[in-house]
């Protein structure tokens, strides 16, 4: 016979759980997140260079989550998609949305030549509203909503990082 201690201890311990595997898929920072490779991404725009600190979504798992359940990007970080699409095929239109993304961001999209064909500027937080490159692109860098304004980041400007045309 089991006694309402027991009992009791077992549904704490289950609840403690059920909350830890919440907070996980919920998106709070995990490890693997922490310790995400990063490079350093250069746009020349013509109020001169500005230089970002990114993890890189380079698998079709990383792509796929980016930077959703976010809430802490640094003022001068973000993700940059490279190679993009992951599966390879060469430069296509790309396609990105929003759900389960909190903060607003400034989507770059970036030529095979390294230059900016678009920015989509302080997308909208969970809106599944496709956002578009408009033309193949090869790189996508998302960094926060807002940053590309501010710092005068414009289509046409050149983008680089090491590794880049890999």
């Amino acid at each position: 016979m089991v006694s309402k201690r027991g009992i009791t201890a077992a549904l704490a311990a289950l609840i403690l759980l059920g909350n830890a595997a919440c907070k996980n898929d919920a998106g709070a920072s995990t490890s693997a997140e922490q310790a995400a490779p990063k490079v350093q991404v250069t746009i020349q725009s013509s109020g001169g260079a500005r230089v970002f600190n990114v993890d890189v979504a380079r698998s079709p798992a990383e792509q796929e989550r980016g930077l959703m359940f976010r809430t802490n990007i640094p003022a001068d970080g973000g993700m940059i998609f490279t190679p993009y699409p992951a599966e390879g095929g060469g430069p296509r239109e790309a396609s990105f949305w929003m759900k389960n993304t909190p903060s607003p961001l400034d989507i770059i999209f970036i030529r095979p030549d390294g230059t900016i064909a678009h920015i989509a500027e302080n997308t909208v937080p969970y809106s599944e509203e496709p956002v578009k490159s408009g033309e193949p692109v090869n790189a996508v860098l998302e960094i926060n909503g807002g940053k590309a304004a501010e710092l005068g980041i414009a289509p046409g400007d050149k983008v680089s990082w090491p590794g880049q045309g890999r």
